[in-house]
């Protein structure tokens, strides 16, 4: 039986991984979980798995939580210190990492430097400090494994395969929900347009990042670090039916493509069993219901930041962490309707102008970077 300790599991991610918890019962424990803030919903989650412990990051101010989760025999932990703690224990086989934004690194850090194997769904991680980070697994003997649908497809087109013999990746984007509509209209999308994707169910931050297409790019600075390819031969792909997940092609002309119904427990599940695979009764892809794939470059004026995020990774050092900074807060603005959508793209944008870039920063100048980029858009925005 593999233990897993679950970073972010109210969230979206999270919550489909205890589902792969729950299909497979008797090959995972879910031995620690830890939320942000949804102590309520991390509660029914104890009730159900009884882990051995949980961490709440930012408690609320009223309820007797520590005195309910004791009486499930589960230890209740609070504070950004404990989530680091439990992403180290001993006894954990697989640490998911699905928290949102840049929050997730101290954790994948620490657990990677006790040789632990991170499934990382929490791609700022890697956008944030992929040269730390990866340098950190080589050195300690811990393991990256990607959860990210595009990501997991390239890892699996790569089972068998020497890295040296990639050509290029091809990473697939749907498009997000406006991937038809003008950019001249940019300016009038609302929140609820924007969180209206067409074929994922995901979280609020990630839904706004695909509508932008910086989810997209922020996967491109992902698949550098994960798979040691060069940015210009990392290319993305517009591909509405969201079935094939991505694609490589090899030196020889050869291509390899992952394909599945849009269903993030198919990824989260290879993550847990790699390199096995378990069987399930999650939906399958019946080819007679999807007879076209359609396939387009993406407009990079339309959506800049695409453009960025390539721009960033070009420019490397410290850039990619303002980029991701940049965009967690401009993001955040928009869903609070302090700015418009066309805003997002801007502010990032003025970041990378004006910041400074490091290009050997050690972790504590990643941070630095991260929290000038943070303190910069705010300001921009009167915050």
């Amino acid at each position: 039986m593999k233990r897993l300790t679950i970073l972010g599991s109210t969230g979206s991610i999270g919550a489909n991984c205890l589902n792969v918890v729950e299909t497979h019962a008797g090959e995972f424990e879910a031995a620690y979980l830890a939320a942000h803030g949804n102590v309520a919903l991390l509660y029914q989650q104890a009730q159900q798995f009884r882990p051995r412990a949980v961490v709440v990051v930012q408690p609320p101010a009223e309820g007797d939580w520590m005195e309910r989760f004791k009486k499930l025999g589960v230890e209740f932990l609070t504070g950004a210190a404990a989530l680091v703690e439990i992403a180290a224990a001993a006894e954990v086989d697989i640490v998911v990492n699905a928290i949102v934004g840049a929050a997730g690194l101290p954790a994948t850090l620490q657990a990677l430097q006790k040789g632990r194997t991170v499934a990382l769904a929490n791609k700022e991680t890697l956008v944030v400090a992929g040269e730390l980070i990866t340098a950190a697994a080589r050195k300690h003997g811990g393991v990256l494994i990607p959860i990210d649908s595009e990501h997991s497809a390239v890892w699996q087109c790569l089972v068998g395969e020497s890295r040296q013999r990639i050509e290029k990746l091809v990473l697939t984007a749907s498009g997000g929900p406006f991937r038809q509509r003008p950019k001249d209209d940019f300016a009038g999308i609302t929140v609820a347009e924007a969180l209206n994707h067409p074929n994922w169910n995901m979280g609020r931050k990630i839904t706004i990042d695909s509508a932008t297409l910086m989810n997209k790019g922020l996967e491109v600075i992902e698949a550098h670090w994960l798979f040691e390819v060069a940015v210009d031969r990392i290319h993305v792909v517009i591909h509405p039916q969201s079935i094939i997940h991505s694609m490589v092609e090899f030196v020889d002309g050869s291509i390899k493509a992952q394909l599945g119904v849009p269903d993030m427990r198919l990824p989260i599940q290879y993550a847990l069993t790699y390199p096995d695979r378990l069987p399930n009764q999650y939906p399958r892809l019946n080819f007679q219901q999807w007879r076209q794939f359609d396939f387009h470059e993406p407009d990079f004026e339309k959506f800049v930041c695409l453009r960025l995020a390539y721009e960033a990774l070009r420019e490397g050092g410290t850039a990619p962490a303002v980029l991701n900074a940049a965009n967690e807060e401009a993001v955040h603005a928009f869903l609070a309707e302090t700015i418009r959508f066309d805003r997002i793209p801007h502010l990032i944008d003025s970041a990378l102008q004006k910041h400074q870039n490091h290009r050997h920063a050690d972790f504590d100048g990643v941070l630095a970077a991260d929290r000038w980029a943070r303190d910069f858009v705010k300001k921009q925005i009167g915050c």
